[in-house]
């Protein structure tokens, strides 16, 4: 064999398009490169762009006192499990509490249980004498209606909690029931071990005394500060004055950025062309996986993905583990104006099996031209990006969009240097001296919601078919 007729041999690790593989664009009749890894992109599409001058958007708000009532993490050893004492700051008596010692003491009082599906964890009528964290598990909370009828308050699950509000009464009676959907684990607090550290903590008996202090009259339903006014009166009263409070330190939210450097051999540039630019398909590809990558991170970001960042007074539960009407019927009704829903195709398959089940049709819309499945004349669109845990579950996210909706919007900056698409560039980073081509292709974005129930996510959907 000629040394000329030699096959290429790679001897260091490949930076750019070999020739070979060039040529299958260069002869016969052929497709552009196809991509398997291509989506629909729902949530690129549907999201309103605004645009953002500066690399950053500052979403202002009127002033909310905020309660903490986030979910509660904890630690496990074994069967063992121990809430973090600095996770107790999430209960609303407790917020903004930095006395470390006094919240492991308090951390250190709390008594392991284990439920089983169909055990009543707190009866109605009863007296409340302990504060209850979720762990593990699904409980459903109901109540006793005017007439004797059984009404269905909402599902609590892991890092949820009930009985808070009992610790400082002096008589506290349950106002509803807790029975367990599932088994689980959860950790009580006695009220009485409360009341002891409380007496021997003169930080915390002030804490409290501050809790205590700020009037219940002074915020809305939604824990904005009240705007007084007066209505119904007649003759000449004295009006209330009154103004509208904004946050002091309003959210800001930064442009985030996929970037990568995509290389071409100028000896494929040169030689390989026709009739499909090499350059051209090589850029095209590298943009649709950048596109798929800026919506995952839209939806699991932990800054600014919708999933991380729905308000907790947002998120609810299944009521029985796969999604059904009633389900998504409370997602819906948590805001004005849903617009949206966005589920893991395995998760409107699960939809579709319980609407079947129910002997219901599961409706559909025209979006863009695309007739797609909805509820409620709400269209269901499909998002791969939203994960499915390794125990079968999902979740199911909600939305209103727009600013002048004080909805969810998408943040962009347009107008940059070598712009190929609105927010995304390609810029030319000069040949080395391996004759590589270099273009830093970047991509920059971000997601705001403009006031919580924009926002709203029914969590641990479960996708797997049931036997």
């Amino acid at each position: 064999m000629s040394i000329d007729s030699a096959p290429e041999v790679s001897t260091s690790q490949q930076r750019s398009l070999t020739t070979a593989a060039a040529r299958n664009l260069a002869t016969t009749t052929k497709s552009a490169p196809q991509m398997q890894g291509k989506s629909s992109r729902w949530l690129l599409k549907t999201l309103p762009w605004v645009q953002t001058d500066g690399g950053a958007y500052r979403v202002n708000r009127r002033l909310t006192y905020t309660i903490g009532d986030g979910r509660i993490d904890f630690v496990q050893t074994g069967s063992e499990v121990r809430v973090i004492p600095r996770e107790l700051g999430e209960l609303s008596l407790l917020r903004g509490y930095d006395d470390i010692e006094v919240l492991e003491a308090l951390a250190g009082r709390f008594v392991q249980r284990e439920f089983e599906p169909g055990e009543v964890l707190v009866q109605e009528g009863n007296p409340a004498d302990h504060l209850c964290l979720i762990a593990h598990g699904r409980v459903h909370k109901t109540s006793s209606g005017p007439y004797g009828e059984t009404n269905r308050l909402g599902v609590l699950a892991d890092g949820d909690k009930f009985g808070e509000r009992y610790l400082l009464d002096t008589e506290p009676g349950w106002e509803f029931t807790v029975k367990a959907a599932t088994a689980g684990t959860l950790l009580e607090l006695p009220r009485q071990e409360f009341i002891t550290i409380l007496d021997d903590s003169p930080s915390l008996q002030a804490h409290v005394q501050r809790y205590l202090s700020v009037p219940g009259q002074r915020q809305n339903k939604h824990g904005e500060a009240e705007i007084a006014l007066s209505s119904g009166h007649s003759g000449e009263v004295d009006l209330p004055g009154t103004f509208v409070d904004y946050e002091l330190k309003p959210r800001e939210y930064e442009l985030s950025v996929a970037q990568t450097v995509l290389r071409v051999h100028t000896r494929v540039a040169d030689l390989y062309n026709k009739p499909m630019n090499q350059t051209e398909q090589q850029l095209r590809l590298t943009v649709e996986a950048l596109r798929e990558r800026q919506e995952h991170e839209l939806v699991n970001n932990p800054e600014f993905g919708l999933l991380h960042n729905a308000d907790f007074k947002q998120r609810i539960q299944t009521h029985s583990g796969p999604p059904t009407p009633d389900d998504l019927d409370d997602l819906i009704s948590m805001r004005r104006g849903t617009q949206y829903m966005f589920a893991h195709p395995r998760a409107i398959a699960a939809f579709g099996k319980e609407c079947n089940k129910l002997g219901l049709n599961l409706g559909s819309v025209d979006v863009n031209g695309h007739h797609l499945p909805a509820w409620r004349g709400i269209p269901i669109l499909p998002c791969g990006k939203i994960p499915v845990s390794e125990h079968h579950t999902s979740s199911i996210i909600a939305v209103r969009t727009g600013e002048d909706n004080e909805g969810v919007i998408g943040l962009h900056q347009t107008g940059l240097p070598d712009e190929i698409e609105p927010g995304l560039n390609a810029r030319f980073m000069g040949i080395d001296d391996q004759a590589l081509i270099s273009y830093l292709v970047s991509t920059y974005f971000s997601a705001a919601v403009l006031v919580p129930d924009a926002l709203g996510v029914l969590e641990n959907v479960e996708v797997r078919p049931r036997a």
